[in-house]
């Protein structure tokens, strides 16, 4: 059964039960609970019936998130930090998934018995990262929004690249493709710049047409319409949806200081938009709990936290690499902040997306690498969110 609007009703009154009970927010995150908490009711008939497809994640729950996401993000602090940000999410992604996925090939043999390109299919699974839970955490425990800014930025752009990669490697895993560098890049080349490029002119449309209506409930309309229609245009013409709906609202977010005077309209936006990110991550994680259940085996929960492990050490080694490597970088982020961009770095919704994509059209013979992503995934986002905190107040 897919999500039903009663289950949506009741779902997100439990979402407003637990955002109101957590006032403060450091310790323990909301989401982390929400994970818990949808566990818990998927042994109850009644949601266990509810099917979570990659659709529902992909086209209904990932539009608003980037978009809300992209809009708050400081330009100043964007363009400061632009030089990591996209090394992080173009070739520090690709270099991970190479590492990780080795790695887990080597590793696996007791275990799973993984190919080469499986173990380069769940790297790519766990690569991209959603900090939704744990950015505000941060700014909170470190006083300091670089580290905050750099995580939340790769977290952006990442996600398209992921998907890129993810793709090139289920044609591989599926026999449905052979690989050669030129058309990956060509691809890769492609898709990236024609969604940033569509998303760039479409915000700095919005931004001009927002002077043409003065009526700030008209303009959250525009708002709406921009967030799913650049995603779904991009998703038709083969362009990367996830990058033309963030640079769409990183685009409206440059614009409010040099052309939008319109003050009630970023008031407008800021009001819709919130209530919209709390109901979008109440729905988000406690789907992603009552489906995990679904997918957790006992036998492979040890190997699966190696692998969690792992992904953990792969990332440190190329953030402190790269840190190390650009003499502006080094001055600027040291190796205890590069532990926190690490452990920030947790898997969420779009690590989901890709498990269920994987799920819908390869399902048969591949039970075991379905169930550890998605064990891997949950395990990342309840110690890491959980960890945050901690972790930041003891070392800077």
């Amino acid at each position: 059964m897919s999500l039903s609007v009663t289950h949506g009703i009741l779902l997100l009154f439990i979402g407003y039960l637990i955002f109101t009970l957590d006032k403060k927010q450091e310790n323990i995150p909301v989401p982390t609970i929400l994970v818990f908490l949808g566990i818990g009711m998927s042994f109850i008939p009644y949601f266990s019936s509810i099917h979570v497809t990659e659709h529902m994640i992909y086209h209904i729950f990932l539009p608003p998130l980037l978009f809300v996401s992209a809009y708050r993000f400081p330009p100043n602090q964007f363009k400061k930090h632009i030089g990591i940000i996209l090394f992080l999410a173009t070739a520090g992604i690709l270099l991970t998934v190479g590492i990780l996925g080795v790695v887990i090939y080597t590793m696996s043999g007791p275990f799973l018995s993984l190919s080469l390109i499986g173990g380069l299919l769940l790297a790519s699974i766990l690569t991209p990262t959603d900090p939704v839970s744990v950015v505000s955490i941060l700014k909170k425990s470190t006083g300091d929004e670089k580290i905050a800014d750099v995580v939340e930025g790769e977290s952006l752009i990442n996600d398209g690249t992921s998907i890129v990669i993810f793709s090139v490697l289920l044609g591989l895993y599926t026999n449905q493709q052979d690989f050669s560098v030129s058309s990956f890049l060509s691809e890769f080349l492609l898709v990236s710049l024609g969604g940033t490029a569509l998303g760039i002119a479409f915000g700095w449309l919005m931004s001009k047409g927002v002077h043409y209506t003065h009526n700030k409930e008209y303009q959250v309309m525009l708002s709406i319409v921009l967030a799913y229609g650049i995603f779904n245009i991009a998703e038709g013409i083969g362009v990367s949806g996830v990058l033309a709906t963030v640079f769409a609202g990183l685009m409206l977010s440059f614009e409010y200081g040099r052309t939008i005077k319109e003050n009630h309209f970023k008031e407008s936006l800021d009001g819709f938009w919130s209530i919209i990110e709390s109901s979008a991550l109440s729905l988000l994680f406690l789907l992603i709990g009552i489906e995990a259940v679904q997918y957790l085996q006992v036998s492979i929960l040890g190997f699966a936290f190696i692998v969690f492990v792992l992904s953990m050490i792969v990332r440190f080694i190329i953030i402190t690499g790269t840190t190390s490597i650009f003499h502006k970088w080094r001055k600027r982020i040291s190796w205890r902040e590069s532990t926190i961009i690490t452990w920030s770095g947790l898997k969420g919704s779009m690590s989901v997306f890709l498990i269920l994509s994987f799920q819908a059209s390869h399902a048969d013979g591949n039970e075991l690498l379905l169930s550890l992503s998605f064990t891997t995934v949950l395990i990342s986002l309840i110690l890491q969110s959980l960890g945050v905190y901690p972790l930041s107040k003891k070392l800077l």
